[in-house]
Parts: C-alpha cells; structure tokens; sequence
C-alpha cells in the first residue's frame, strides 16, 4: 500500500532528519579533540545528551508519521 504524506508533514520530516544530522555532529565535535581520561568522562555525558536529543526527535517523527 502506497502511504501518501502532505507537503507539510514532509517538510517537518525533512526538518527533523536536518536536527538528527546535526545532533550527530555536535556530539562528534564535543569529543572530536579529546584524549584519555578526558574524552571517557566528556563522552558519558554527550552520549547521555544525543540519545536523550534523538528519543525527542523520534518521538517528534511518529506524531508527524501518525503513528
């Protein structure tokens, strides 16, 4: 079955790709220059951070999908 979504409900998907994009890349730029010790206790919390960031984002997407 072909699922048809309206010029906004795909704009705000696109919207949401781009935060989930950038939620990536902020939480590699956090820890892109951090070595040793400094990196484990940065990337405990930046991992904490996006997968909080990503779960709002994916629940964004299934009230746009209607799901």
């Amino acid at each position: 079955m072909t699922t048809y979504i309206s010029d906004d409900q795909a704009q705000q998907l696109a919207e949401i790709d781009l935060r989930t994009r950038e939620a990536w890349a902020e939480y590699t730029h956090e820890l892109r220059e951090l070595k040793g010790r400094d990196y484990e206790e940065a990337e405990d919390q930046s991992w904490d951070r996006l997968q909080k960031t990503l779960k709002q984002l994916d629940d964004e997407r299934q009230l746009v999908e209607g799901t």
